[in-house]
């Protein structure tokens, strides 16, 4: 699934190309994705100028005069601008037409939504519940302290709650952890301070990193320019199991947290 940085890469990359340009068109190829698209879609953004493209947690947010555009990429979805004219292919459910280029959402598995409100975004059901953001300066170690008070659960299943925090998967839990030497089993209600400082500090280096290096393209994702991410090349952890940890040459485990696989280093992690 595309995680935060491989979103916030997306968005990057549509910026300097199409805010402040006009929709001539949208073409829907099928009814619904995780949801029913928006009625009368084309006839909501024909010849509306896009004057932003934010980001909340996973979702996108296009952001015209009367209303917002809310994307979420699912479990396998990927935005490419390409020539308007270029042949969809079989996963191809929805075009942005903005005059001889199109953002195409690419989606097997049909996961993914494309929704539109024309209030605040920030008010809907899907947005209102979204906890911090892990690149905001309001995210620190003292803010991760207090939120893990009274928590027994594992801290790997803690960070990936987006109701508590947005956007941090399970590959960048896993390589965040290993980063500051933390056991995903510890009960998050047991952290110190000075260890809730190191994961955030981790969480923060790591995603840092997966944004420098394009984002970790497993299975579906591709950037909006149709390149891939190679970050998973630097994993320490994340889908090594067995294999020799990267800092110390212990093997690498696996074991199973919140129904996930989480991968660790019983000598670096503790």
């Amino acid at each position: 699934m595309p995680e935060l940085p491989e979103v916030e890469i997306t968005r990057r990359g549509l910026l300097p190309k199409l805010p402040g340009r006009k929709i001539h068109a949208v073409v829907a190829r099928h009814a619904a994705l995780r949801y029913p698209l928006p009625r009368a879609l084309g006839r909501l953004l024909a010849g509306q100028p896009l004057r932003g493209i934010d980001r909340r947690g996973k979702y996108l947010l296009f952001r015209f005069d009367h209303g917002t555009l809310i994307l979420h990429l699912g479990m396998s979805g990927s935005l490419r601008l390409v020539p308007a004219a270029e042949p969809p292919g079989k996963h191809d459910h929805l075009d942005l037409v903005f005059g001889d280029q199109a953002l195409r959402l690419c989606d097997p598995r049909r996961f993914g939504a494309v929704l539109w409100v024309k209030d605040d975004a920030a008010a809907h059901p899907l947005i209102a519940p979204l906890g911090i953001e892990p690149l905001s300066a309001a995210f620190t170690g003292e803010w991760l302290h207090d939120a893990t008070r009274g928590r027994a659960t594992a801290i790997k299943p803690f960070l990936m709650d987006s109701h508590v925090i947005v956007g941090i998967g399970n590959i960048y839990a896993s390589e965040s952890l290993f980063r500051a030497g933390v056991d995903p089993r510890t009960p998050a209600g047991r952290l110190s301070r000075k260890r809730c400082e190191r994961i955030v500090t981790a969480i923060k280096a790591t995603l840092d990193a997966a944004l420098a290096a394009g984002g970790s393209t497993l299975r579906d994702f591709i950037q909006s320019d149709g390149s891939t991410g190679w970050f998973q090349q630097q994993h320490f952890v994340y889908g090594r199991e067995g294999e020799p940890c990267r800092v110390c040459g212990a093997r690498v485990r696996a074991l199973r947290l919140g129904q996930r696989s989480t991968f660790h280093c019983p000598h670096c992690q503790h």
